[in-house]
């Protein structure tokens, strides 16, 4: 544990303590704390919201967390729940089954955190460390944390343990359940009841059987600057010359995301503040997705928030509830099942990515600027950014760049055939080498030139109106951006769940249409920006759809048949 610069990073983030002799631990006065709720109420007297939240309050006091740093109303909240919400059975069960579990799993988290450093040097992925740390922005990373360390980190949060005096400086999200626990006293609403259901039944499901996978927890970054190991960020020469086929097009009326069964990458319509209101008063796709799998909570401890060229990807939770209703009607709806595979590193393969849209753009998200921010948001998100570091490390290992590595197509002299061409045919366009270098990464669908985390050709995209409804985008040319984005990601399908929204009435023929014609990425590009720069110039009130089909009547006849396949 001796000088790790990722247990420095995150230390001034933990509940626990670093010993001279470089091990962590609790307080003994915090140890006697946790064991005497460990043995369970007729040994500690916590059969009652009330007094669990006196307990917290000593053992906050143990760890000389100020009482500003807690809301105020969270006792009440505390009480409210588990004294007056939920049946006087299920309260006797979670008193005396469940926090005595949690207690232990406190108990274990210095353990939990050691054993997880052994392993961080390359024992998961080769050559990556895969240690708990901020991953801060700017700064691509990957953190593997098996899921009884995330259930460890998530009790820290129910007991409302973690120091949250520097995390504003940090631009780190609330971690601590304390405001939920509040906002249910001072502003009780139903939707908050069934978020705390959703994060008890977890607690409840890990305390009789914790679960023995892992989670990985991805910042993804397209590089503003020149020698980094990233994908650099494209410019609108790079769009526009895009020569990528299209992928196919699949279109769901009705259902949700999280729901779907295809080998693929959810996106979650992220707040830049990882988990947006999880754990406050927000209850839409982002918060829900959160409750119905609470071990994404982990990510808020150490991701700071996303920038306009990152993105977050964390594959492997584990979905614990089912739900019914969204915002204001959403409910708790009992115990879920994930049955989703394992991968080979002990994750589920459950993909999900985090890009945050633009917010409330009004008409400047027509602006070639605002396109480009909300492509390359996708962009970030959809790609694999493994197999890219991988690619660049070899370009500066070898010494030079612009050139797409096949190890096998060899020639006589042991050199890729691209070599040759690479060092006989210098580029002459005026393209950027960094531009030059996106181009030839994205030339070939068929060619593998490095094998990423967890190699798999037919993972698509399953995503929705990410951006639109409270954000204020506009539906039809958020639908187009990401179908860019995901052909561009060489990705084999995007399916995009309407959810049945007027302005999405004609998606299925617009994009079988534009199928039908062959159009590259750059093609349709150029048609979205000479659509936008009219709706800016206010040439054109109309919505995109219906802008381009007449255009393109004369041309062939529009497809006008009810088949969701494109």
């Amino acid at each position: 544990m001796e000088n790790r610069e990722d247990l420095t990073s995150i230390l001034p983030f933990l509940p626990l303590c670093l010993q001279s002799s470089c091990s962590l631990f609790w307080p003994p006065p915090v140890v006697e704390a946790l064991k005497a709720l460990s043995f369970g109420p007729h040994y500690s007297n916590v059969n009652s919201g009330q007094v669990l939240f006196l307990a917290i309050s000593d053992i906050r006091n143990s760890l000389s967390l100020p009482d500003y740093s807690i809301s105020s109303s969270a006792s009440d909240g505390f009480s409210l729940f588990f004294d007056d919400l939920i049946p006087r059975a299920e309260a006797a069960k979670w008193f005396e089954e469940v926090v005595p579990k949690l207690a232990d799993l406190l108990l274990q988290l210095p353990s939990l955190l050691e054993t997880h450093y052994e392993k961080a040097d390359g024992g998961i992925v080769k050559g990556v460390n895969t240690g708990l740390r901020l991953l801060e922005s700017q700064q691509p990373g990957i953190v593997f944390i098996s899921q009884d360390l995330v259930g460890a980190l998530l009790a820290c949060s129910f007991f409302c343990l973690f120091p949250t005096s520097d995390r504003g400086a940090k631009h780190l999200p609330t971690i601590n359940f304390d405001h939920l626990f509040a906002y249910l006293y001072d502003h009780y609403d139903e939707k908050l009841e069934n978020k705390l259901k959703c994060i008890v039944h977890y607690f409840e499901r890990i305390a009789s059987s914790m679960p023995a996978g892992c989670v990985s927890f991805e910042r993804k970054v397209l590089a503003l600057e020149h020698g980094t190991f990233c994908f650099p960020y494209p410019k609108e020469n790079f769009w526009s010359q895009s020569n990528i086929c299209l992928c196919p097009f699949k279109i769901s009326n009705s259902g949700f995301i999280e729901d779907q069964s295809s080998d693929a990458i959810e996106v979650d319509f992220a707040n830049k503040y990882l988990g947006g209101g999880a754990l406050s008063r927000g209850c839409v796709q982002e918060e829900i997705r959160f409750m119905i799998n609470p071990e994404l909570i982990a990510g808020m401890l150490f991701l700071p928030c996303m920038a306009d060229n990152e993105a977050i990807e964390i594959v492997g939770t584990e979905r614990f509830s089912n739900y019914t209703g969204y915002a204001s009607s959403f409910r708790f709806d009992g115990d879920h099942v994930d049955k989703k595979e394992i991968d080979v590193l002990g994750r589920r393969k459950r993909r999900i990515i985090a890009i945050d849209a633009l917010s409330s753009p009004g008409k400047r998200q027509y602006r070639v600027e605002c396109l480009l921010r909300e492509i390359n948001k996708a962009l970030c998100g959809f790609m694999d950014h493994f197999k890219c570091y991988q690619y660049r490390k070899f370009l500066q290992d070898t010494g030079f760049v612009g050139c797409r590595h096949d190890p096998n197509v060899k020639e006589s002299d042991g050199h890729s055939e691209v070599y040759h061409s690479s060092l006989g045919n210098p580029s002459t366009s005026s393209q950027t080498t960094e531009e030059t270098l996106a181009n030839q990464l994205f030339k070939d669908h068929k060619e593998h030139y490095c094998q990423p985390l967890d190699y798999q050709e037919e993972i698509g995209v399953v995503t929705g109106n990410w951006g639109c409804g409270a954000f204020g985008g506009d539906p039809q040319v958020k639908a187009m951006l990401q179908w860019l984005a995901a052909s561009q990601a060489l990705r084999p399908f995007i399916l995009y769940y309407t959810f049945d929204l007027e302005a999405l009435q004609m998606l299925g023929q617009v994009a079988q249409w534009i199928c039908s014609q062959g159009w590259t990425v750059g093609e349709l590009w150029n048609m979205l920006v000479e659509y936008s720069v009219q709706k800016l110039r206010g040439e054109t009130g109309a919505g995109f759809f219906s802008w381009l089909l007449p255009s393109l009547k004369s041309h062939d006849t529009i497809l006008l048949n009810n088949s969701h396949n494109v």
